[in-house]
């Protein structure tokens, strides 16, 4: 049996949003919902059985949630545990609360339909962490100085960029190579810097995780290896490159 305290409890740990009951013909039904739009991503109900296709009257608990991809629902109503969405319209999904579906798998459908009725800003907010490439212009910035002083500093924050995500910091001519990785450990630090040739309205938090020779990843190589032939501002990671950066 899954009970609904521990599905709230992983619902509180990792979005911070609580369960509230908005149905006044269901007062004892839970929503979960997000907190910009109210939109729902989950709801608790109490059924019958034999409303969803099983076989006598006693009353279970069924989680729906709403994938992304309808193919996944339609996959896995083919599986025990899984119906089509009870009472509710689209490509909603019921899940059997009795244990038949593991814990793991129920939150990783919570998260999945988090994200599918989430908007753009708390999509972004709680996405998978990215790798990113970043330019660093000695002319401006001693970078490598700052590193051998400490292994956190801060430095201009890209958009989406956000906490949690891994920056690869390309040093531009003469040195023109990716010299260091770091994780970031703090975002949206206000800085309104503004001069004739830069503005830098927030800064955000590095730490030092890796340091790369020169010549391992130079601009000939990212040219060459991995398709990368211009650094002018923060970009994603080719895979290839993004996984031999991780070696």
């Amino acid at each position: 049996m899954i009970s609904r305290e521990r599905i709230f409890g992983y619902v509180k740990e990792k979005y911070g949003i609580a369960p509230d009951y908005p149905l006044p013909t269901a007062p004892d039904f839970p929503v979960l919902r997000h907190r910009d739009s109210r939109k729902w991503f989950a709801l608790i109900m109490e059924v019958p059985k034999e409303r969803i296709g099983l076989e006598g009257a006693a009353r279970v608990d069924i989680l729906n949630v709403k994938p992304a991809n309808p193919l996944l629902r339609d996959l896995l109503v083919r599986q025990k545990g899984y119906f089509p969405g009870y009472h509710l319209r689209g490509s909603w999904l019921s899940i059997l609360l009795d244990g038949t579906v593991p814990f793991r798998d129920i939150c990783w459908l919570i998260d999945e339909s988090f994200l599918a009725t989430a908007s753009g800003r708390e999509r972004q907010e709680h996405r998978e962490p990215r790798d990113w490439l970043v330019p660093a212009n000695p002319k401006y910035y001693d970078i490598v100085r700052a590193f051998e002083a400490s292994e956190e500093i801060n430095w201009k924050q890209g958009r989406g960029i956000r906490t949690g995500d891994m920056v690869y910091l390309y040093a531009a001519a003469p040195v023109s190579a990716i010299l260091y990785g770091c994780t970031v450990t703090e975002t949206d630090i206000p800085c309104g810097f503004a001069d004739g040739n830069r503005k830098i309205p927030s800064l955000m938090r590095i730490r030092l995780q890796k340091r790369c020779d020169p010549d391992q990843f130079s601009l000939q190589c990212l040219k060459e290896k991995y398709g990368v032939s211009v650094i002018r501002g923060p970009r994603g990671l080719p895979p290839g490159l993004s996984e031999d950066l991780k070696k």
